[in-house]
């Protein structure tokens, strides 16, 4: 299918900790409140700043990462998630063209930037800057952003935690000789800042009502001292960006049928760990998930059991470590787990779904499908990998490329050496092992600390859905 798709704006920074969420967010609200239908997009692995649009968006927010799903479905997964709407917010990744690091010849225009992105969609960028350490300088510094890359379209400014009216109208100056419009100067405000732990902001699920109230503050924080309608104005999209083909998760893996050997279940049921300790997810997965034929059915590992009729489970990342004693109560879906993995079930397990199988985290009692125990530390393992699969496995042959990302401040310490890993890189030049599988007769798991986007493997959903249509359930 080829159709056309809204303007966006892009919402950049200098640098990470510019307050890119807060003005985003805020935005987004205030474009709600005046009736517009916003597509809220990320840029880059993120899981957590999409919740908060969500929320103030009112439709599920959504990540563009030419890294991990090709630059080529960058333009279809846009147009796919910013159907029905009259316009697009993108909120940006650290500074405007910081991106993955390379070993060798590193690109003016990193991979997977908000440059990056902002060029492939033709759409114009609006950079917050973190004001309060700026004076007359900021000029110099904008003036270098819009020269650095002239085919970036920076359209302007939002001035971020202004001091004093003396203050916004010296930025204002500074602003005025880079040829920049000030679209809004928002005032300081400390009570304004989003909480956040080890991996960045707390994600909106676990702070519920706390959330929706923060959402709100910010849509009127933003909403009264942004020039909204001049964004709506300033908003644009090129033309990869505008029209072409949709992304489409039918079009990815279509209903498998059931005819074939070995196959017992139509519609399987899918058990998609939920919840405050699992809130890490795409929602391209899910609806990948239905399309190639499976029942979703979202569990708490806090309080619930496994759904009836479980046929495989997914369970993706989060902070376990943030309720390994919660989770370590809920016995009875421990030993249902153990005898899910011992019988067959498909299980895809990343990061935090990896320490959940684990025996063990910091000393509480998980699943123990996997002979490893977890720990939390200070040390952050973060970045791309250009991962290859060493392994057979129920998502994935051996040899196959794929494209992940790490983000993680825990370790596992494998009790044995007896399960095959997942994965193999290499990484400053020694090549690394990851992951762990199960397969074989009445086995099938594939856990790691690697996160991958499914829209950049369609074919591993429909591996797992096939191999759960396999699963006699009693």
């Amino acid at each position: 299918m080829v159709t056309a798709s809204p303007p966006a704006i892009v919402i950049a920074a200098p640098s990470s900790g510019s307050g890119k969420t807060t003005i985003t967010t805020g935005l987004i609200g205030a474009l709600a409140r005046r009736g517009h239908q916003v597509a809220p997009f990320k840029v880059g692995p993120d899981y957590i700043d999409p919740g908060y649009h969500g929320i103030a968006a009112g439709r599920p927010g959504r990540n563009l990462d030419p890294v991990l799903v090709s630059e080529e479905r960058i333009g279809p997964l846009y147009r796919s998630g910013s159907a029905g709407c009259d316009i697009a917010v993108i909120e940006g990744v650290m500074g405007l063209f910081d991106g993955r690091i390379t070993e060798d010849h590193m690109p003016a225009i990193a991979p997977g930037s908000t440059a990056q992105v902002a060029n492939i969609l033709g759409a114009p960028v609006v950079l917050v800057v973190d004001a309060s350490g700026h004076s007359q300088s900021l000029a110099a510094i904008l003036h270098g952003f819009v020269s650095y890359d002239p085919g970036i379209d920076i359209r302007g400014v939002i001035l971020n935690r202004v001091g004093s009216p003396r203050h916004e109208y010296v930025l204002r100056q500074a602003c005025d000789r880079a040829g920049l419009q000030v679209f809004g100067a928002v005032p300081r405000n400390p009570e304004m800042a989003v909480p956040s732990r080890h991996l960045g902001l707390i994600p909106a699920a676990e702070r519920g009502p706390e959330a929706i109230a923060a959402i709100e503050a910010m849509t009127e924080l933003v909403g009264g001292a942004v020039d909204v309608p001049a964004l709506v104005a300033a908003a644009d999209i090129g033309p990869a960006g505008r029209s072409g083909p949709v992304w489409s998760a039918d079009d990815e893996v279509g209903e498998q049928t059931n005819d074939g050997p070995g196959l017992t279940v139509s519609r399987p049921v899918i058990a998609v760990a939920s919840g405050a300790a699992f809130t890490f997810g795409y929602a391209e997965h899910g609806e990948l998930l239905r399309a190639a034929g499976a029942e979703v059915v979202t569990f708490d590992p806090v309080v619930d059991l496994l759904p009836d009729g479980c046929a495989g489970v997914v369970i993706g990342g989060g902070f376990p470590e943030e309720h390994a004693a919660a989770l370590a109560s809920n016995r009875p879906l421990l030993t249902a787990l153990r005898a899910a993995a011992g019988s067959g079930i498909p299980i895809h397990a990343e990061c935090a779904g990896l320490l959940y199988l684990s025996q063990s985290l910091d000393n509480h009692a998980m699943a123990g499908v996997l002979p490893l125990r977890g720990t939390f530390g200070k040390r952050l393992t973060l970045g791309y990998r250009d991962a290859v699969a060493v392994t057979d496995s129920v998502l994935f042959d051996a040899g196959t490329r794929v494209r992940g990302h790490e983000f993680h401040r825990t370790t596992v310490t494998a009790v044995d050496d007896s399960t095959p890993s997942a994965w193999g890189w290499r990484r400053d030049g020694v090549t690394e092992t990851e992951g762990w599988t199960l397969s074989g007769p009445g086995t099938a798991v594939h856990a790691s600390y690697l996160h991958t986007h499914p829209a950049g493997n369609p074919e591993a959903v429909s591996r797992l859905v096939g191999a759960a249509r396999r699963i006699r359930v009693e």
